[in-house]
């Protein structure tokens, strides 16, 4: 398939929205065919998710947080947003010690992909962590309340898409360390 046949070209791009953690574009593209529309992109920092895998039995360490969205709490896998500055593994690394109190004694890139193509603009970066070492720890952001614990794979894996396992790129990450695996 030609790509040509479906590449539109930006010609316009208007600031409507800027926040701490992302911005908000109006962009005006063309398509090939020359029709023009207007769509909306949110540009964000790249984010990291970081699987930590504790061995004998497996166990995944996990946290447990408010989401402001969707106004509930989350279990999910430790992530943040890459800081500037910062490359994906040192987020990564950063984001597992504060969240958890674990350090990774081996971090493995599983992978990298859009959140949503469809209108955001950035990557997410996720991480196999294994070989932890437990610090005792955390140390979070002055906005942060966060609980980890650790629950068995198996578990994790019947759980996941239920009302306490909700997050889409936490079962996006967890599909890259099941393929990791193998």
């Amino acid at each position: 398939m030609d790509d040509a046949k479906l590449k539109w070209q930006v010609e316009k791009k208007e600031l409507l929205y800027s926040a701490p953690i992302l911005t908000v574009h109006q962009q005006t593209s063309t398509a090939p065919d020359g029709t023009k529309g207007n769509y909306i992109v949110i540009d964000a920092p790249d984010w990291v998710i970081v699987v930590p895998v504790l061995e004998d039995p497996r166990r995944f360490v996990l946290v447990k947080q408010w989401r402001h969205g969707s106004l509930s709490t989350s279990i999910e896998f430790p992530g943040g947003v890459i800081d500037e500055g910062e490359t994906p593994v040192q987020a990564a690394q950063r984001e597992l010690l504060e969240e958890t109190g674990y350090k990774a004694g081996k971090l493995t890139h599983l992978g990298s992909m859009s959140p949503n193509p469809a209108i955001f603009s950035n990557k997410v970066h996720c991480f196999v962590a294994e070989n932890l070492i437990a610090t005792g720890t955390q140390d979070l952001d002055r906005d942060e309340f966060v609980e980890y614990f650790s629950l068995p794979a198996d578990e994790v894996y019947a759980m996941t898409g239920t009302a306490e396992f909700p997050h889409a790129l936490m079962t996006a990450a967890m599909n890259l360390y099941r393929n990791y695996q193998k």
